[in-house]
């Protein structure tokens, strides 16, 4: 394997270190996405049924106690209870506002990744055929027969770092894709509460 990376060139290390981040971030983007998500129904079932009852602190007690962003907005149209509603609804937006970079944090990371893999790729592809055209001119210069095998190193080359950047792009878009609609799905269920509260 290591022998494969270093007839690669020096592009499938910048594209190894690539997937190495890439993978650091889906690790920790699915960690605090899966962290996040509660039951939103079951959480507004339980938030409507004390405030019913007029138990404000005890509302605020539950959302502080219940991880996620969900509880975070809610708690901040419940502490402007006694406001208007459209207090409580600009309280509630800000409070969103807030919680949906938290969400998408490093997603811009991955997009990035994704799409300069198989750039640094097609850039290792170029290099390797320089290589071989090198090869070619220097032979052809010195009057010597040109032999497959001298063009092999940069044909190698060529092929490793286009697989190399197609494998790190291609898992990294589908992750970057997954985690985007993960956040989408926890942004709706934040829409969704708000609009009950």
């Amino acid at each position: 394997m290591w022998e494969l990376v270093q007839k690669g060139g020096p592009m499938v290390y910048l594209i190894i270190i690539s997937s190495i981040l890439a993978f650091g971030v889906v690790i920790e983007r699915v960690y605090n996405l899966n962290k996040a998500r509660i039951d939103a129904s079951k959480f507004m079932d339980d938030i409507v049924n004390i405030l019913k009852r007029n138990k404000i602190i005890e509302a605020i007690e539950m959302c502080n106690a219940t991880p996620g962003p969900i509880a975070h907005i809610i708690k901040a149209g419940i502490l402007k209870h006694d406001r208007s509603k459209p207090e409580i609804r600009e309280a509630v937006e800000e409070a969103a506002q807030l919680e949906i970079p938290r969400l998408e944090k490093h997603l811009p990371v991955l997009a990035t990744i994704a799409h300069i893999a198989p750039l640094l790729g097609l850039v290792g592809t170029v290099t390797g055929m320089i290589k071989s055209f090198q090869v070619i001119q220097q032979k052809a210069s010195a009057m010597v027969p040109v032999n497959p095998g001298d063009l092999a190193g940069g044909i190698w080359e060529a092929l490793l770092a286009t697989l190399a950047g197609l494998a790190v792009a291609i898992p990294t878009y589908v992750a970057y894709n997954y985690l985007v609609s993960q956040v989408d799905n926890l942004v709706y269920d934040m829409e969704t509460s708000a609009t009950d509260l």
